[in-house]
């Protein structure tokens, strides 16, 4: 496992982290795997974990602070999410802060992630959610900074909406966010455009999530997947997007070189960016354990794989089924 620095908080943090979101709230999860899982990341140099309290409501968390007292002599990041009062994904601008994250609210919801995690102090707290709407809004800052004063948290973050990577520039430059979490993946490169250049900048670091495009770049999804009743990923691949995703998947196959996996090759692409920290996919069996933490070691991509994979890049705009 290679480490990487994480913006001006100067932590080391393992170049492939660990996305905790399937083990709360999508179907077959199962908590002994999970554990197991989580377990193997750490024998294998994992030490960046990110989970949020809507998955599942805490469950996410408290396997995660399970992790950490397991292992009090590791330095183990946690990084965890406020929801948005309103409880709605994406955030709009239509909203306001005190629909999403009035200052009760965040405080109310980083002592529920304090309990659920069981640390004195989370190292990342996130907005689950953003629109630089709010931007101008000072009560959300001067909240992160009394937070930190407390002790309570170390550094502050955004997860920014699905393919709005821009949506957050305002926030970065006031100063109080040290952390932002953004798609980047083979397909959505539009972060490269504005958003990695104020990253570099501002010494924030990135942290790349869906490195997956939320399955399509397994290289396992066919017209006829399906999920359980209840699984997100019904709403997210609509016969639209999902006959799209396939096709697109479809066109990169050609170019996997030989003894490399398409989730390799899309984890490896995002690791050949120096903007990135880290990057999350979600694993809940120990065996996508291996297979993805394998990518540090493996190192980046040739140039010339590269310069072919930026040819498919999609840029897409929020739908109603996008979320």
């Amino acid at each position: 496992m290679r480490y990487r620095r994480f913006g001006r908080t100067g932590w080391q943090v393992s170049e492939v982290g660990y996305g905790m979101w399937g083990m709360g709230g999508w179907t077959g999860s199962d908590d002994t795997l999970s554990r197991q899982s989580l377990e193997r990341a750490v024998e294998l140099g994992c030490n960046f974990f990110d989970t949020a309290w809507v998955y599942g409501h805490g469950r996410s968390e408290r396997l995660l602070g399970e992790l950490a007292r397991a292992h009090p002599g590791e330095r183990l990041f946690l990084a965890t999410k406020i929801p948005p009062r309103n409880l709605k994904w994406p955030a709009t601008s239509d909203s306001s802060l005190d629909d999403t994250y009035p200052p009760d609210h965040m405080r109310t919801f980083t002592e529920k992630s304090l309990a659920n995690l069981g640390v004195d102090a989370i190292d990342l707290l996130q907005f689950h959610v953003w629109s630089d709407a709010w931007a101008d809004d000072p009560r959300w800052r001067r909240t992160m900074e009394a937070l930190k004063q407390e002790g309570l948290i170390r550094a502050a973050g955004i997860s920014v909406n699905r393919w709005e990577p821009e949506n957050c520039l305002r926030a970065l430059r006031s100063g109080a966010i040290d952390a932002v979490q953004v798609i980047y993946n083979i397909f959505d490169q539009a972060p490269e455009d504005r958003l990695f250049p104020v990253c570099r900048e501002l010494d924030i670091a990135v942290i790349a999530r869906v490195p997956f495009d939320e399955g399509t770049l397994t290289g396992t999804l066919t017209l006829d997947s399906t999920w359980p009743e209840g699984d997100w990923r019904n709403t997210y691949f609509v016969p639209r997007n999902l006959q799209e995703s396939v096709a697109r998947a479809e066109r990169l196959r050609p170019l996997i070189p030989d003894g490399m996996s398409m989730p390799g090759m899309a984890l490896r692409f995002i690791l050949s960016n120096r903007d990135v920290a880290t990057v999350i996919p979600g694993m809940r069996k120990p065996h996508h354990v291996d297979d993805n933490l394998a990518a540090s070691d493996a190192g980046v991509l040739s140039d010339s794989l590269l310069a072919r994979l930026r040819e498919h890049r999609w840029d897409r705009t929020p739908t109603s089924w996008s979320q």
